[in-house]
């Protein structure tokens, strides 16, 4: 049975909505573990509730970047993930990370990738006058916010939106997005080429 480690830096939605489906739909795959970087991360007590393993590895407890990461890499490993989910994990990688984990790391990221990577992009969409927002789910390398996309969520910018509405509305959508794109890769169901990824027998990789 593969093991999934799901990281985590809050109250951890999308952690919890990927638990749920995978009850539900009665995965193959099992979640081995939530680890988070902060003590007080709400998620933990869900995953707690859920029989799940729960470690915390505190980045305050590190002088460097690279002293964090060696550690979280040690609890992570412990459990044999066949892949590591990035779940609102608030913290930037460092290349001995991702490289450590390169093919079997995935992030989810409320913009419409390539555009708006980092921080406050439901603003930022706004600012920018689209149309369109969305998050996509996208295999994790060195240059944040990049990587081969797994699938993509699209929501219309309304009249009247600000920043929460909207991200309410795109957060909605990841909860369906996140855990099918997770199932899919688990289950090999995903033919890579470059940055460019292809449903092998052609499920729609785009939510609305």
């Amino acid at each position: 049975m593969k093991n999934v480690v799901i990281l985590i830096s809050g109250r951890g939605s999308n952690m919890e909505a990927i638990v749920h489906t995978a009850q539900r739909e009665r995965w193959s795959a099992r979640i081995a573990a939530v680890i988070s970087n902060r003590p007080d991360a709400a998620g933990l007590k869900f995953a707690q509730t859920q029989g799940i393993a729960t470690a915390v590895v505190d980045h305050k407890a590190f002088e460097t970047r690279e002293a964090f990461d060696a550690a979280l890499m040690q609890a992570i490993d412990a459990h044999d993930p066949a892949v590591v989910v990035l779940a609102g994990f608030m913290r930037i990688l460092t290349p001995v990370f991702t490289a450590h984990y390169a093919g079997r790391m995935l992030n989810i990221h409320p913009s419409l990738l390539p555009s708006f990577p980092g921080l406050h992009t439901h603003q930022r969409a706004l600012e920018a006058g689209c149309q369109l927002a969305g998050a996509t789910v996208h295999g994790v390398t060195a240059e944040l916010d990049h990587g081969p996309i797994l699938a993509q969520a699209l929501v219309p910018v309304l009249p009247g939106d600000d920043a929460d509405r909207l991200s309410a509305r795109v957060l909605a959508l990841e909860h369906q997005m996140y855990p099918r794109a997770l199932r899919w890769f688990l289950n090999d169901e995903l033919e890579f080429d470059g940055n460019r990824v292809r449903h092998r027998m052609g499920e729609s990789q785009l939510f609305s």
